[in-house]
């Protein structure tokens, strides 16, 4: 995730919400990774608790994504933007071929 602002971001009031929930949960995780590694807690608490905050961003990620899929201010700001949804590695994609 990069820290450059977007049309979605000035747009989409939710979009920004979202997106300030997924960075923070991603922050928390990696200070806490960088923490248990520093001091070397890996008792189970540690592992669980590390466990959890990847779950939380894994989630907030998600909603995040869902959210671009199905908004239509986020998607016409991708569009303005010259980000094609359809092209994005996450998106499906049709893989038949064509003779």
């Amino acid at each position: 995730m990069n820290n450059q602002v977007s049309i979605e971001t000035a747009v989409c009031a939710e979009h920004q919400m979202l997106l300030a929930e997924c960075q923070r949960a991603l922050e928390i995780w990696n200070e806490h990774r960088a923490e248990f590694c520093q001091f070397r807690f890996m008792r189970r608490e540690a592992g669980d608790e590390l466990l959890r905050l990847q779950a939380k961003y894994a989630r907030a990620y998600t909603v995040l994504q869902n959210h671009e899929r199905n908004c239509s201010l986020c998607q016409l700001a991708s569009r303005m933007e010259g980000r094609n949804p359809e092209n994005r590695p996450d998106a499906f994609s049709d893989n038949a071929m064509y003779t």
